[in-house]
């Protein structure tokens, strides 16, 4: 079922133990792995025979790379890119590369992967320093896309869900590095993410 299509699970109910910061689940557990398992299939059939190379970003990815490469059955390489985005609370503030690459991916075709593609502002700084590595190809996979929010002009090649502009965690997707754990993806209450306490809201990658 092409993603456009799937119908986001906003009645489902939020567990009891996160219901007094979580407002909604948008996207649940079985959603998830099936729109996965589709992707994988997606991916497989257009990189196949080709010298793949999966470069996911940290932190965020942590759960999504690790369910969609195990629905690829070809060899391929797998390698990181830290990118943390320091402001306060919500607010986007400056690019830091945290980690580099450690293969090399010239001449390769390179499958870029991170968990939400926002702004654009991220993505826009990653793939422009993957290009200058003179990949053969260069494609980007992202779980969720928040498309009325985008500044820059970047596109998936891969969307998982198309969701609204809603503040959404789980699944890897933190605030103040909370959250991550959750096997769905949920709403966070506005009055989470609204007012930050000092010591949590040094690091925010919600510029993506």
């Amino acid at each position: 079922m092409p993603q456009s299509h799937i119908k986001l699970a906003t009645r489902a109910k939020v567990p009891t133990r996160w219901r007094k910061e979580v407002a909604s689940v948008l996207i649940t557990d079985r959603m998830l792995a099936r729109r996965i398992t589709e992707l994988g299939r997606q991916i497989e059939r257009d990189f196949a025979g080709r010298d793949m190379v999966v470069v996911s970003l940290l932190n965020g990815t942590v759960m999504f790379i690790g369910d969609l490469i195990r629905q690829l059955s070809h060899p391929l390489r797998l390698d990181f890119i830290g990118v943390s985005s320091y402001g306060k609370g919500t607010e986007s503030g400056e690019l830091v590369f945290t980690k580099e690459l450690r293969l090399d991916v010239r001449g390769r075709h390179v499958l870029l992967v991170d968990d939400i593609l926002d702004t654009g502002r991220t993505l826009s700084r990653v793939t422009a320093k993957l290009r200058a590595l003179k990949p053969r190809s260069l494609k980007i996979c992202v779980l969720l896309d928040k498309p009325s929010r985008r500044v820059e002009k970047v596109k998936a090649d891969y969307v998982g869900f198309t969701i609204p502009d809603q503040f959404v965690v789980g699944y890897g997707l933190d605030f103040a590095e909370k959250y991550r754990n959750l096997p769905f993806v949920g709403v966070l209450k506005p009055e989470i993410y609204s007012t930050p306490k000092p010591k949590a809201a040094a690091k925010s990658k919600r510029s993506k």
